[in-house]
């Protein structure tokens, strides 16, 4: 399935080739696409499942390599940091251009799980409480994580997603405004007023916790949502993707908690995290933000992850009762490494 206007073309006979000039030993194993039935795999990379053990990566878009690179030169690090029984791909073998396709790929090791649930759109019995304990001790992890210097300066690590809401308001505006047009949008149910007035309680956090001091930085990952998580009997399993590794303001990752975990999940994340007030709804701001610059580019061909976003979305302006705009004393710094400045956004849909 074609996702994106500049797509490169990749089919399995392409992945034959490639691994039969660069990885001999592995030219006869089985290969098949992953995706299908209306669904793609991946939004950033074709999959293709190599053997029993293996699985192929292939950019979908020119300079996807850059995301390969960024997993493959700092994933060993934050898996180093991560709880036991979590881990992220393991790259076995990287691809260069060739065949005609013009850019690097990779091998990773197959990880057995299914992708996280969305409470609202699953048959879901049972707490959210042990996913919600082992994602806090993810984030745990990132936090902690060492920063080296040559993370600070790889300016692959610095996206938008580590930057500040405040930067990005025009982009939800605008995106606001193309998804009321949208067709069939009132059947969604979300009340883009709301969304507003939510958005800029959360502009207003963002300016209290710069006012307090400054904000402490360190490893994010950028995406973390459902897609990217895998279980095994309702524990988690595996990080995936890791292309989108940032070094700057962590508050992105909270929108994970919006999307896989209920109520009571959110409550435990957030206090085994001890987030504060003010950066809790910077958090919902970004889960508002990821929400809607998914629907009009991925609206007509990722179906389930446009349902997941409206599902996160959702559950943003539900657990919002009264927006309020004045932001207590509650704004506390979290406890990480500073590591400078985050260089400017430009905001796109993952």
């Amino acid at each position: 399935m074609r996702l994106h206007d500049d797509e490169l073309a990749v089919d399995e006979p392409l992945v034959r080739r490639l691994l039969a000039t660069q990885h001999p030993h592995l030219a006869d194993l089985p290969l098949r696409a992953l995706g299908g039935g209306g669904q793609a795999a991946g939004s950033s990379n074709r999959l293709f499942r190599l053997g029993d053990d293996l699985l192929v990566r292939l950019p979908r878009q020119p300079g996807g390599s850059r995301a390969l690179e960024t997993e493959r030169r700092w994933g060993p690090l934050v898996a180093a940091a991560l709880p036991p029984g979590v881990v992220v791909p393991e790259v076995v073998a990287s691809g260069r251009p060739g065949e005609g396709y013009p850019e690097a790929w990779s091998v990773t090791r197959w990880i057995e799980g299914t992708p996280s649930a969305v409470p609202a759109l699953a048959a879901y019995a049972g707490s959210s409480g042990p996913l919600a304990r082992d994602l806090a001790a993810v984030l745990r992890g990132l936090r902690d994580a060492p920063v080296p210097a040559q993370a600070v300066a790889d300016p692959a690590l610095r996206g938008y997603r580590g930057g500040r809401l405040g930067d990005l308001d025009d982009d939800l505006r605008e995106t606001a405004a193309v998804c009321a047009a949208l067709p069939g949008w009132s059947d969604l149910g979300l009340d883009l007023d709301r969304v507003l007035l939510v958005w800029e309680s959360a502009l207003v956090a963002e300016a209290a916790l710069d006012a307090a001091g400054p904000v402490a930085e360190g490893w994010l990952h950028g995406d973390l949502l459902a897609e990217n998580l895998l279980v095994r009997e309702g524990r988690l399993a595996a990080v995936l993707d890791l292309g989108g590794l940032g070094v700057g303001r962590r508050a992105v990752d909270l929108v994970v908690a919006w999307e896989v975990l209920d109520a009571p999940g959110r409550a435990l994340l957030r206090e085994l995290l001890d987030v504060d007030e003010a950066t809790w709804r910077v958090g919902q701001g970004w889960a508002l933000l990821l929400a809607l610059i998914t629907f009009p580019y991925y609206g007509r061909t990722m179906p389930a992850r446009c349902a997941a976003r409206r599902a996160m979305a959702a559950a943003v302006l539900d657990a919002v009762v009264d927006v309020v705009v004045d932001v207590g004393p509650d704004v506390g710094p979290d406890v990480g490494p500073d590591v400078g400045p985050v260089v400017g956004p430009v905001v796109g849909p993952g």
